[in-house]
């Protein structure tokens, strides 16, 4: 595989020569700093570490201090690792935005927004209460039933409830190449990608 680390910029929209419209993602891919290669020898597996983003050194410990030196770079803000890496890197090597290709397709890793606690509606789209009757005061949005009462005696695992919505890990794939701006470390990638303005992001064939 290969990847990079970027951030995302924002969304925008570009028209192809017959005038279709596609919504694309903004992202700054890189330059990312090779920091750490693990061979199978050393460490029992293959994999490549890369650093994106400045930290300011009041912020860094010194152990991060002492790992950046070894590459011959500042401290940086976020450190990822990709496995079986398939370009050949070394030790404080730039990997930039150009290892992609325009048509290519990749897959985008990023936190999604967090919704913070959420009712069963707006998390697992619930209906709610279609059609007010007696008894039916402001219940449109509620749960419903849970449980059995005497038979089972308790709510199982797994019951779709109110809670925390978002914050989590998500990829999306097959998502095509449409533009590489490698002047200004920018990849256009089609459709949406998870996270707010300014989150990190992988990019990853």
């Amino acid at each position: 595989m290969k990847g990079i680390i970027g951030k995302k910029v924002g969304m925008t929209s570009i028209f192809s020569p017959d005038g279709k419209q596609t919504s694309c993602t903004i992202i700054e891919a890189g330059p990312c700093v090779v920091t750490q290669v693990k061979t199978k020898d050393t460490d029992g597996y293959s994999a490549v570490q890369l650093a994106f983003g400045d930290k300011k050194e009041k912020h860094t410990t010194l152990a991060e201090k002492n790992h950046f030196a070894k590459a011959n770079t500042p401290a940086k803000k976020v450190v990822k690792e990709f496995r079986d890496y398939s370009l050949e890197k070394a030790l404080g090597e730039t990997i930039s935005v150009d290892i992609f290709t325009e048509g290519e397709t990749v897959d985008v890793v990023g936190t999604s927004k967090g919704k913070g606690f959420q009712g069963v509606v707006k998390r697992h789209g619930f209906s709610g209460v279609g059609e007010q009757s007696h008894g039916q005061h402001d219940r449109q949005r509620a749960p419903g039933s849970i449980g059995n009462s005497s038979d089972a005696s308790r709510v199982f695992k797994g019951m779709r409830m109110a809670g925390r919505m978002g914050g989590d890990r998500v990829k999306v794939k097959g998502l095509k190449v449409v533009k590489v701006f490698a002047d200004k470390n920018y990849i256009l990638v089609s459709g949406s990608v998870p996270g707010h303005i300014g989150a990190t992001v992988i990019v990853q064939k």
